[in-house]
């Protein structure tokens, strides 16, 4: 019989509800990005059930009859989960949820009582008791999928209390939760209104969203998986009222809604709502029809649009998906390859194979390797870059998907990779590299330690930087820039590529979904001897892009760096965007780049810097006015010890409680960690030459002046041309080049080094007939560090003079005379080098 004569059959209020047995169902957790039940992710495919109209004794769901026989046709759709949005029901809907093999989402309220947070008629002790009774009363139930701390405090109160008090009241619900049903699942159902909100405690990131443009919607998916970082992204409310939309639109909306959450990497949804029929503020609501079903359950065109939406997720199966070989490489890593082969092979991907690249390995790799269905490479110890070329050499498949071998992949990995390629242009496409959840203490956190690998994001779905743990690239282009260079044998190779692909013209691009487990290191000099080479592969790195680097040896990205260890709420600098009034529907938290405090202490060169700061404060034994230097240097290590408790704290591992004890051992080490993690990288940096104080340009010397020069040509270009053409000979001549902003009155800057460079100003005039005048300044420049530096060694040399201490005024002096040369050589190369490239501009023939 269709499903809809059947559905017809069973609304009659007197329908006969047959007797179902109890289903098993295991107990639902988190892992990584996805809901698990068991072994068995868990797609939530969900639907909203009520609010009802309470009885005489305020009892919500009291119809047993009616919710069985609407549970047995929720799961006769396809559908697997039933969210209470208001009220906290009672455990006998939770059997009877579980009789038809449904999970119940529900909902605790936080909403209804904040308003006592303003009036102060009920103190926070007693709505968090009020909280605990609740969840007693249905703590460990097999139906249940997670708490709801509350359903969208309104805007106006949210700005009203504050942010910061929001976050702390919504805080100690969790944890009140939490101490009465320890092994379940918690989230908070936020909306655009108030996404600004940081709830980093939260087990699940929810969201209610209604965007009738699929173009938006899924743009704003993208923005919300940014928000949730490692945790699952649920959408916990979708949907379009067909009273004043029509059924048919509303169902059409319905079907992109659905599949657009699942392909975007969502842990499912919930569908706004299974009835027309709806109760609020003590009335019936009579003026909208979300449901998907009307008021007498008789099925809407909607019903069975999310009937097939949910039959196949995350992805309907397509005809042809592109083939993809997965590459893994390994030196001696058969500690982590077998549980990374044995993950590949659970992937559900129909159209793969799998290449391992075994690089010179002298433990059992190659033998553990032989006993799983790939294809095996053996090749001496040449690198990890010559493994990828090696792979990429052998592999059959249009995309390239690169997994570390001590990596483990969703199951659904490939699809959500493969979907991206399909949808987009990019030339290579990365996802989140995830501790597992099993690894021990220690290995947490190092998983919350600077360093790691992290993705960098230009915008919410393109990327900047990809790790090479989780990378997958077309083929074709891989080919074009000629693969991986083997100069990076350890480390590098990702940054190299990503840069090289860009340089092309090409984009990366980010797809939440596709997930991996990535293991940390295990141990602490495990973790110090991968920062090192880290620090070595960074010097790899300036040599072969020189303007990718500052003055001072560093690289810095323009987008945003996601990930564990980067910049914690010690050094947080936000504003919050709500509109006039505080009525903006989309109201967005906008970090600012971290300040110079918030990145100091995790530079290598800071150590040696409070090396100096300590010497200057010892050497005031022999002249007490040195030590004026001992609060500076005190300053120094309290900011290290700041930024490093700081990272401590926010720390998360994961969403298991752990003791007091055990956290705070945690969150120590954590923060040993923030103050190690930039000796070691100083150590790799020292060893692959890559100082702030380096050479750079041509040899010898060559005296900073201002140049004027103006010249008259026939061979007219563009403006915007001619500097091209010199940026492109100063890059060419491997000099750091920057380019003025919209708001500079310089064009081009080349940096000499840490000390000193110089500017470039140009000025075209147009004659007519072909001629130009062109006129162009370069004047040498020093930092105003450099400035102050000199004028601080200046003073102490002098002082020491005056104080008759021979030997600290020759000291200071003869660092402040090294200083000025090495800034005016600086300078002066600089100089030179910019005006070697404009005479090099004029000279060369038209094109």
């Amino acid at each position: 019989m269709p499903v809809v004569g059947r559905l017809a059959q069973l609304a009659p209020d007197n329908t006969e509800v047959k007797p179902i047995s109890r289903q098993s169902l295991p107990r639902a957790s988190v892992r990584g990005k996805f809901l698990f039940a068991g072994d068995e992710k868990f797609y939530v495919k969900g639907v909203s059930y009520g609010a009802f109209r309470p009885d005489e004794l305020k009892r919500e769901y009291q119809d047993f009859a009616r919710i069985e026989r609407d549970f047995e046709l929720m799961a006769a759709q396809g559908l697997n989960t039933v969210r209470i949005p208001h009220t906290m029901p009672p455990r006998s809907l939770l059997d009877a949820a579980q009789r038809h093999g449904l999970r119940v989402m529900v909902g605790l309220s936080a909403e209804q009582y904040v308003g006592f947070l303003i009036d102060g008629t009920k103190s926070i002790a007693a709505i968090e008791q009020s909280v605990r009774e609740k969840v007693r009363g249905v703590a460990g139930h097999p139906a249940l999928l997670c708490y709801a701390l509350g359903n969208e405090i309104p805007a106006p109160v949210a700005r009203w209390l504050g942010g910061k008090r929001i976050e702390r009241y919504l805080r100690r619900l969790y944890r009140a939760v939490k101490a009465e049903d320890p092994a379940s699942v918690a989230t908070y159902v936020n909306y655009p209104s108030t996404e600004y909100l940081r709830l980093p405690f939260l087990d699940v990131v929810s969201f209610n969203v209604y965007l009738e443009s699929e173009e938006r919607f899924q743009a704003y998916l993208a923005r919300l998986q940014n928000i949730a970082g490692d945790r699952p992204l649920l959408m916990s409310e979708i949907g379009l009222d067909a009273l004043r939309n029509g059924e048919e639109h509303q169902a059409r909306v319905l079907d992109w809604q659905i599949r657009a959450s699942y392909a975007a990497g969502c842990a499912g949804m919930v569908v706004f709502s299974w009835t027309d029929e709806w109760h609020r503020a003590g009335a019936e609501v009579e003026d909208w029809a979300f449901g998907i079903t009307d008021r007498e359950r008789r099925p809407k065109l909607a019903l069975d649009i999310v009937r097939h939406a949910v039959e196949q997720v995350p992805f309907p199966q397509a005809e042809t998906w592109p083939r993809i070989s997965v590459i893994i490489c390994t030196y001696n890593g058969a500690a982590t390859l077998r549980e990374s082969l044995g993950a590949v092979c659970r992937l559900t991907y129909p159209n793969f194979e799998v290449i391992v690249v075994n690089d010179g390995s002298t433990d059992e790799t190659a033998s553990l390797a032989a006993e799983y269905d790939c294809r095996l490479i053996t090749t001496e110890n040449c690198g990890l870059s010559h493994a990828r070329n090696m792979g990429m050499k052998a592999a059959t498949g249009e995309i390239v998907a690169y997994l570390d071998d001590d990596a483990m992949p969703d199951r659904h990995w490939l699809q959500y990779l493969a979907d991206a390629f399909l949808r987009t242009s990019h030339a290579a496409i990365g996802g989140p590299n995830i501790a597992p959840p099993n690894i021990t203490d220690t290995a947490k956190c190092i998983d919350n330690a600077p360093g790691g690998p992290v993705h960098v994001l230009l915008d919410d779905e393109t990327a900047e930087h990809l790790p090479g743990c989780n990378l997958a690239v077309r083929k074709s282009r891989l080919l074009e820039i000629g693969g991986f260079d083997p100069a990076f044998r350890v480390a590098g190779d990702d940054v190299d590529l990503c840069w090289r692909l860009q340089e092309r013209g090409w984009t990366l691009g980010f797809a939440p979904g596709a997930m991996v487990w990535h293991h940390p290191r295990r141990t602490v000099s495990g973790y110090l001897r991968q920062q090192k080479g880290y620090g070595k592969a960074e010097g790899l790195l300036e040599e072969k892009w020189p303007a990718k680097f500052n003055a001072a040896g560093h690289h810095t990205f323009g987008g945003r760096v996601y990930g564990h260890g980067i910049v914690h709420a010690l050094f947080r600098r936000c504003v919050i965007y709500h509109g006039h009034g505080g009525f903006a529907p989309f109201q967005s938290l906008y970090e600012r780049a971290p300040g110079f405090l918030a990145t100091l202490p995790l530079m290598p060169e800071w150590y040696l810097l409070l090396a100096l700061v300590a010497a200057i404060a010892a050497m005031g034994i022999i002249w007490p006015p040195l030590l004026l230097a001992a609060p500076l240097l005190l300053f120094g290590i309290a900011l290290s010890i700041a930024h490093a408790i700081g990272g401590g704290l926010e720390a998360s591992f994961g969403t298991m409680p752990v003791s007091t004890s055990q956290a705070a051992r945690m969150r120590s080490l954590t923060a040993i960690l923030y103050l190690f993690q930039p000796l070691a990288r100083l150590c790799g940096r020292l060893g692959a030459g890559l100082t702030a104080w380096r050479r750079r340009g041509a040899p010898g010397f060559a005296f900073p002046r201002k140049v004027s020069s103006a010249t008259w040509t026939n061979d007219w270009q563009e403006p915007s041309q001619r500097l091209e053409g010199i940026v492109a000979g100063l890059r060419q001549a491997q000099n750091i080049v920057r380019e003025g902003s919209q708001y500079a009155r310089w064009d081009l800057e080349v940096l000499g080094g840490m000390f000193g460079g110089a500017r470039m100003l140009m000025a075209v005039e147009d004659h007519g007939a072909g001629a130009q005048y062109v006129r162009a300044r370069i004047t040498p420049r020093w930092g105003n560090t450099t400035r102050a530096m000199l004028l601080l060694l200046g003073l102490l040399a002098v002082s020491a003079a005056l104080s008759h201490q021979a030997v600290i005024a020759t000291t200071f002096g003869l660092f402040c005379l090294l200083l000025a040369v090495c800034a005016f050589r600086q300078a002066g190369q600089a100089t030179a080098a910019l005006l070697r490239a404009l005479q090099q501009s004029q000279n060369a023939p038209p094109e």
